[in-house]
């Protein structure tokens, strides 16, 4: 009885040591296929042996049509690039346009010196005030023209200087020579935008890629139907100044007989 005792005490007091030494025992022990957390590393190896397997025989063969497909693609993209390199837009000819682009913007200077030659003839005081308001090509300076006018070819007569017909025509003629000086200088005023803004459009042209040229086409052709525009109201003032010059004669012409009419109506009274 007593050396159980001692046998039990004896395990007592080596306790710890019994419990790692049963634990690694526990530990290097072989395992059984299903581990302590129920997870079955059979099955696990299958599902991967079956993933490597669709892999190799459905993945991988769908991955080199893939391939093959995007080489075919490549091919045609390059022989799309070299058709458009080489046919469509040739360098030699994108430089050939570029050069000429060089060759009209230096037109484009030369006409824009050429159009501010100085043409001022007036030699006296009041008709170079007018000519250099007229010459300005400065849309501010219209409402100096009335002024300038009036001071070199004078106002309408009073009523006691001429008659009614009389001074309607001299008014209206004044009235058309004013608008036709004053349209004149905004004429001028758009001729010098339309300029730059051809000198713009034209270095842009310089510049720009082939694909963004059409753009820059289409707003030249834009400002090219402003021109005609600005061009036929032009035309308009001619035309009317034209139409008063050709009405003026006409009026003379019935003033003479309205007088022819007058004097031989007198010659009459006299001869009674």
């Amino acid at each position: 009885m007593d050396s159980k005792w001692r046998l039990l005490h004896l395990l007592w007091e080596h306790r710890t040591k019994l419990v790692v030494l049963m634990l690694i025992v526990s530990l290097a022990a072989p395992q059984p296929a299903r581990a302590q957390l129920g997870i079955d590393w059979a099955a696990i190896v299958a599902a991967i042996n079956r993933i490597g397997s669709a892999i190799t025989t459905t993945i991988v063969p769908a991955l080199g049509k893939i391939n093959g497909a995007l080489g075919t693609l490549n091919n045609l993209m390059s022989s799309l690039q070299a058709f458009f390199t080489n046919i469509v837009y040739p360098q030699s000819a994108i430089n050939r346009a570029q050069g000429l682009v060089g060759v009209i913007q230096r037109l484009y200077t030369q006409i824009q010196a050429t159009s501010r030659v100085n043409v001022a003839s007036a030699t006296l005081a009041n008709p170079q005030q007018l000519e250099q308001v007229l010459l300005s090509r400065n849309p501010t300076n219209v409402p100096n023209v009335t002024a300038n006018y009036h001071t070199l070819y004078q106002t309408v007569p009073v009523p006691q200087a001429a008659s009614p017909q009389t001074r309607d025509l001299v008014d209206m003629n004044d009235a058309a020579a004013l608008a036709a000086m004053k349209r004149a200088i905004a004429i001028d005023a758009i001729a010098d935008t339309e300029m730059q803004a051809a000198d713009r459009i034209n270095t842009e042209l310089g510049q720009a890629a082939p694909g963004t040229a059409p753009m820059i086409e289409a707003e030249a052709a834009a400002w090219l139907v402003r021109a005609n525009a600005y061009t036929q109201s032009a035309l308009g003032d001619v035309i009317r100044l034209r139409a008063v010059a050709l009405a003026n004669s006409g009026a003379q012409l019935k003033f003479n007989a309205n007088n022819a009419a007058q004097i031989r109506q007198n010659a009459l009274d006299s001869m009674k």
